[in-house]
């Protein structure tokens, strides 16, 4: 199969071009076709509180939202879209709005008189969300399904004809229904036929005001899903715009990171035509965080040519991961490696371990490793004078002081260029290890084979291409073409003064590469004022998002909506504090039911809000306390953690 053939979501997996969508009119700020990528962001207050929706709604369209959505979850609600309009439009703000419908037909034919959009979800919209317990589905019973939904959904349809409201079809992974679970399973198969029951009565009704997204906290989960929908939306004929996001992303750089991996990874390939940073933080904060990442993305337009790999049997709808040598400590099944890059330090320091992760022991004096401690360390010489390194921290130095590092430590490995490694003896260096500096223009097929013939050799993968993204995704397709197995380091030098353009930035190229398989192991470093530390974090932070390491407690919590009915960001904080330690564990805090326990699907425990002042807790998806009271909670999960064996004290 050539490449075309295999990956149609995308028009040149190699050369940016955005995908080219039908226009979705929504109020004075159409979506789609050549308009620009459109930022948005979604309100936390009681949509009932006019005022209190209509302040917040002006801070976000000031911070950048291009539209407004708000929680609609009954008739009551749908009613007050009306005021909050109304009173926004008297202040002087024409930015749409959107009405987010769960569960409740009749609130979205309400909220269709009055806003620009209306969201509704697949998966809860008329069917019965799944309850997990296997139910099976006859021919007939699915098919009568299928006709509640277009019982439903037409005279939806037709009243948003009337007021010229658009539609998102938004299928969530955590709120598929039974019936389609019980078909698909809850695979991305799955959430693409939910969506697309939905967008062929749309087409069968000839309406074309429609926009659709697929979410998931799952990046890996999310970025899949989303290419094989345009894959098999372009077999139909399908072009409607994209929305895209990372639901229950979290907050502070894990919620930049996570958001970046995924959504990042489709703009990259030139999907979406909208995307909301699902934060859990005040609303208006996701959208100065999403504009930055679609003014990095169209930063690639027009870039210069890479040469395409002539032939990959790689379907990058399906979970794939590159088959390569194990060299050492890297590649094969090993885990994913950092390298903590100190090449720009002018001089040698004693507390570079620290910067690298590794912390002092004051009693015994020696080095040991933290939670986010590098793999190995990249010094730009050595020093003999400087023997207090930790005894696990690989050293990488070039090749001309390899011999005095690999007299100090075993560990030592040798860093080649290209050249040198193309054209010298490298058989005097009996290092487990040779590093080799590349860029794709050196992968000559001569090149390629001294590879093939080196079964010590690790690349260490560079590019300072406009599209730097792409230019690393070519080199790896260009070995699999030449069925060379030798394992990959991505490696990226920025120049970044704030560390959140460093994450988004450094988490929309790399991740995606490691989402696809095609790495294994990560190197940043940057030339402006970020620490050490920083950019080790951030190392690790992407290849926790794109699942491929996990090094620290990962917490999977929503932005919180009308529907939350406690302090979302409080209770994140105080649970990220008691259960920060457990980094075996993914914890998850979600503000209501709607997506809460689906979405919590591949988490270990979680912490679902379940009225006021109540919650539910559970381990997986599987209920365990109801409506405990609020103040509780969190040492009954503590709890639940003990008696099934995962606590762990902290250190």
């Amino acid at each position: 199969m050539t490449i075309s053939k295999l990956n149609t979501f995308c028009k040149d997996l190699f050369n940016y071009s955005r995908r080219l969508s039908s226009e979705t009119k929504i109020g004075k700020t159409p979506l789609g076709a050549l308009h620009p990528i459109r930022v948005q962001s979604m309100t936390n207050t009681d949509t009932n509180n006019v005022q209190a929706s209509v302040e917040q709604a002006i801070r976000m369209i000031e911070s950048g939202a291009e539209y407004v959505r708000l929680t609609t979850q009954g008739t009551r609600e749908a009613e007050n879209l009306k005021h909050i309009k109304a009173g926004l439009l008297e202040k002087g703000y024409q930015t749409p709005l959107v009405a987010d419908i769960h569960f409740n037909p009749e609130a979205a034919t309400i909220a269709a008189q009055y806003v620009d959009k209306i969201r509704v979800n697949p998966g809860n919209f008329v069917d019965k969300k799944a309850d997990l317990k296997g139910t099976e589905y006859s021919e007939e019973m699915y098919q009568e399904g299928l006709n509640k939904i277009h019982a439903k959904f037409i005279p939806l349809i037709n009243i948003c004809k009337e007021n010229k409201t658009a539609i998102r079809i938004g299928t969530n992974h955590g709120s598929l229904s039974d019936r389609i679970m019980s078909r698909y399973g809850d695979t991305p198969r799955g959430m693409v036929e939910a969506t697309l029951e939905f967008l062929r009565i749309c087409k069968d009704e000839r309406f074309s005001n429609v926009a659709i997204s697929i979410k998931s906290s799952n990046t890996v989960m999310m970025v899949k899903t989303v290419r094989l929908l345009v894959s098999e939306m372009n077999k139909e004929e399908l072009y409607f715009p994209l929305h895209l996001g990372v639901t229950e992303a979290g907050e502070g750089e894990d919620g930049r990171i996570k958001s970046a991996v995924g959504t990042g990874a489709l703009l990259n390939d030139g999907l979406g035509d909208t995307i909301r940073i699902s934060l859990t933080e005040d609303p208006e904060i996701e959208s100065p965080v999403g504009q930055k990442m679609v003014d990095y993305i169209l930063e690639k337009e027009n870039h210069g040519l890479i040469q395409s790999p002539a032939y990959s049997g790689i379907n990058l709808c399906d979970f794939y991961k590159r088959s390569t040598l194990e060299v050492n400590n890297i590649g094969g099944r090993k885990q994913t490696i950092v390298i903590s890059d100190f090449s720009l330090e002018r001089h040698f320091s004693s507390d570079f371990p620290e910067q690298a992760g590794y912390k002092m022991n004051v009693d015994t004096f020696e080095w040991e490793k933290g939670d986010l401690a590098a793999n190995y360390m990249y010094l730009n010489g050595f020093d003999p004078a400087i023997r207090d390194f930790p005894k696990e921290l690989g050293l990488i130095v070039d090749q001309e002081c390899w011999e005095d590092a690999f007299q100090y430590s075993e560990l030592a490995q040798p860093l080649f260029s290209s050249e040198v490694f193309m054209h010298d003896d490298l058989s005097s260096f009996s290092s487990d290890i040779h590093f080799v500096n590349c860029e794709f223009s050196d992968l000559t097929d001569d090149f390629i084979n001294k590879l093939k013939a080196n079964p010590k050799a690790v690349i260490i993968c560079q590019s300072k291409h406009q599209n730097a993204f792409a230019e690393q995704r070519a080199f790896v397709f260009k070995l699999i073409q030449f069925n060379c197995k030798t394992p990959v380091v991505f490696h990226r030098l920025f120049n970044e003064n704030e560390l959140e353009d460093l994450q988004l930035k450094s988490a929309c190229d790399l991740g995606s590469l490691f989402i696809d398989g095609l790495g294994n192991g990560i190197c940043l470093n940057n030339t402006g004022n970020i620490s050490r530390e920083d950019l080790n974090a951030s190392a690790f932070g992407i290849l926790q998002a794109a699942r491929v390491r996990t090094s620290k407690t990962e917490f999977i919590s929503c932005p919180g909506c009308g529907r939350t009915l406690f302090k979302l960001q409080d209770v994140v904080a105080e649970v990220k504090k008691k259960f920060a330690h457990l980094s075996h564990l993914k914890i998850g805090v979600m503000g209501c039911i709607v997506n809460g326990p689906g979405e919590m699907g591949d988490v270990d425990y979680g912490y679902v809000g379940a009225g006021a002042g109540r919650v539910s807790l559970y381990k997986s998806r599987e209920l365990i306390k109801k409506n405990i009271l609020s103040e509780d909670a969190i040492d009954e999960l503590i709890q639940i953690i003990k008696e099934n064996g995962d606590w762990k004290d902290a250190k």
